[in-house]
């Protein structure tokens, strides 16, 4: 039996830590002479007063939902997969290939392609330290890292002497054909009388990331080889006896991993920038990490992990431009924020788990 129930795991831990961390960033605030009440009105004003800034929010949200359920799911297999930067860069150029080889006619044409483009690069791009571990017994963490570096560098080049229109002069590929460009927000919310704004970034990915965290709870928790990864990321040696190889685990995990980072690039590439440009990831592989620590490597915690962290960077973005407070600090914020959900889970889970054990005593004896 469980020492405290599943709510308290999933909402209440997080929850705490969170009011923690938002603590001790007020207490910085206070340190560098700026009022904290102000800052936290200016971001959440920033972030969540307007449709404006709504649409960014979920815009950072989309590519974090992606990033973190590709942790998650490598989690569950006791994989760390740390590459998803890398795979997002890779999912880029398979969707900048895809868009740029046809004059599409319409996006509901080409953003299915798109997707697949996304997710084959991505996976690709996964797939090789995936064999190394799997084969070569390489570390994964230090593959996938290794494996960021060496994506950046390949598209650099790609760019550079490959996809740059001649006589353009910064690394970026040409602009997607019209027919490539995907509905906003705005123009999916217009025809049914709904006001957003056009300004905003906010596309239908989002939505598609929404139906990704309905489909990779399906596949963890209603399919057989969903059951096999959790299975193997319990007790490998239990796996194994029971007939699971870890080779056909790690590659599986690994490959859709790869594939969800991979299908970001739908949000950036193809609904925002409209182009290829060389730093298009700007870190939300990174920021994966954070979400699938916060979301318990659940999908639908994952998306309330992603909307906090999309809160997070375009309210310290109003933050640093309307206040005299550094960005910097946003970065302390948000790092804050990793290091109470993440790395200090157990200074405020065990306190709870000791409160909640008291409870059942005392209940018992009552």
């Amino acid at each position: 039996m469980d020492v405290m129930p599943r709510w308290a795991d999933v909402i209440l831990v997080p929850i705490i830590s969170l009011l923690i961390a938002f603590a001790i960033s007020a207490l910085v605030i206070l340190a560098i002479g700026q009022d904290p009440v102000a800052a936290v009105k200016i971001m959440i004003t920033g972030a969540l007063g307007s449709t404006y800034g709504w649409g960014y929010t979920l815009y950072y949200a989309t590519n974090f939902i992606f990033t973190g359920l590709a942790v998650s799911i490598a989690f569950h297999a006791k994989l760390f997969n740390i590459g998803g930067e890398g795979q997002a860069t890779l999912g880029g150029l398979g969707v900048a290939l895809v868009c740029l080889s046809v004059d599409w006619p319409h996006w509901a044409l080409a953003l299915p392609a798109a997707l697949v483009g996304g997710a084959v690069f991505g996976a690709a791009w996964a797939a090789i330290p995936a064999y190394l571990q799997a084969k070569r017994g390489s570390h994964i963490v230090i593959t996938t890292i290794m494996f960021n570096f060496i994506g950046l560098a390949l598209l650099n080049y790609v760019l550079t002497n490959i996809l740059r229109p001649q006589g353009q002069m910064d690394p970026a590929s040409a602009r997607f054909p019209e027919g490539a460009n995907l509905p906003t927000l705005h123009d999916i919310l217009a025809p049914i009388g709904i006001s957003f704004s056009k300004a905003a970034p906010a596309n239908i990915t989002f939505i598609i990331a929404v139906l990704a965290c309905v489909l990779v709870w399906l596949f963890i928790w209603r399919t057989r080889v969903g059951y096999e990864l959790r299975a193997f990321g319990h007790s490998q040696p239990g796996a194994v006896y029971a007939g699971i190889s870890p080779v056909k685990i790690t590659m599986i995990a690994m490959l859709i991993s790869g594939g969800l980072a991979g299908l970001m690039a739908t949000n950036n590439v193809m609904g925002e920038a409209e182009r290829l440009v060389l730093n298009s990831v700007e870190g939300a592989g990174f920021i994966g990490i954070a979400v699938a620590l916060m979301g318990r490597s659940h999908p639908f915690g994952v998306f309330l992990a992603a909307i906090l962290f999309g809160f997070l960077y375009q309210g310290g973005a109003e933050l640093a431009l309307w206040a005299s407070i550094p960005r910097e600090l946003i970065v302390v914020i948000q790092a804050l924020v990793i290091l109470f959900t993440g790395a200090l889970d157990n200074m405020v889970r065990m306190p709870i788990q000791k409160l909640f054990l008291a409870l059942r005593r005392s209940k018992a004896e009552g």
